[in-house]
């Protein structure tokens, strides 16, 4: 079961409570047409909006709609309309995101794709997604950004570890790609969960090992993605490159442009920093371990 909250705003105010809603727990947060206001095709890098906007935020259940609602009108005050309340059934919601969720290509090589398509390049490297609950589905820039990163590398042989794997997207397009060994990890068991099922899907699951964070054994890596939150990036900055070996290749993602900095000076004296890449105000960073 999950709670729905959706309100309606002015343009302007629109990504703004979408950002407040995440702050506040939303699992996820759309936009939909309040006023039947078409809209033509967006310039590359556009979010479209109407003038009219109605932000919808999903919420796990049990999310305390009053407090979420004061937080709400605390931060814009006036000019919020129809606010709705709704719950909704696992089913129902993944239905909903899934009309939205179309095949997707990454890089050279790669492509996502829902399993209830067709490829569209059968002889590229297809990777079959349901994402279920878990996060992670190639459509958020983060994830867009490590996927063409890792379609870029020389993934053919090596072991992949990917940190936060949610529905293991990373892990398992490194085995498409030719890993012959990707281990997942995530705090939640939902993800365990979903990445599972998303290996069998793509007949890689002799190749993915999955675990909780405290049930991660001493490994070593040839590639290590961590795709989560500045926040956990920084505080977990020694975990993270612990098992990666010295030369090896590191990407960091689900950071804020505005917050890349601060990261990379959590991992400078042992990495070796690319250029930082940014999309839609989201960035990864990438590098290589130093020797020592």
């Amino acid at each position: 079961m999950w709670q729905q909250f959706a309100v309606v705003v002015d343009e302007s105010r629109a990504e703004p409570l979408s950002d407040l809603f995440m702050d506040l727990g939303a699992v996820s947060v759309g936009f939909e047409d309040a006023g039947d206001q078409p809209l033509f095709e967006p310039k590359p890098g556009e979010t479209p909006l109407w003038n009219r906007t109605q932000v919808v935020a999903l919420f796990e259940e049990g999310a305390d709609e009053a407090a979420v609602r004061a937080a709400v009108e605390a931060r814009f005050g006036g000019g919020l309309r129809d606010w709705r309340a709704s719950v909704l059934e696992d089913q129902v919601w993944e239905r909903a995101w899934l009309e939205h969720f179309k095949p997707m290509s990454f890089g050279q090589r790669l492509w996502i794709c829902p399993t209830s398509y067709e490829p569209p390049e059968p002889d590229a490297v297809n990777v079959w997604l349901d994402p279920g609950l878990a996060f992670g589905t190639g459509t958020h820039p983060t994830t867009a950004l490590c996927l063409e990163w890792l379609d870029g590398q020389e993934v053919a042989g090596k072991t992949v570890l990917d940190y936060g794997c949610g529905s293991g997207i990373l892990a398992i397009a490194a085995l498409k790609l030719g890993a012959v060994l990707a281990h997942g990890v995530d705090i939640d068991p939902q993800a365990l969960t979903a990445s599972a099922d998303n290996a069998r899907k793509n007949s890689v699951e002799a190749g993915l090992k999955l675990y909780l964070p405290k049930a991660l054994p001493a490994l070593e890596a040839d590639i290590v993605l961590a795709n989560i939150l500045a926040g956990p990036l920084v505080e977990l900055a020694a975990a993270i490159l612990a098992p990666l070996r010295p030369g090896g290749g590191l990407a960091l993602s689900g950071i804020l442009a505005t917050q890349a900095d601060t990261v990379r000076a959590a991992y400078a004296d042992r990495v070796e920093f690319a250029p930082t890449l940014v999309r839609e105000d989201w960035a990864l960073l990438s590098g290589v371990k130093r020797a020592g």
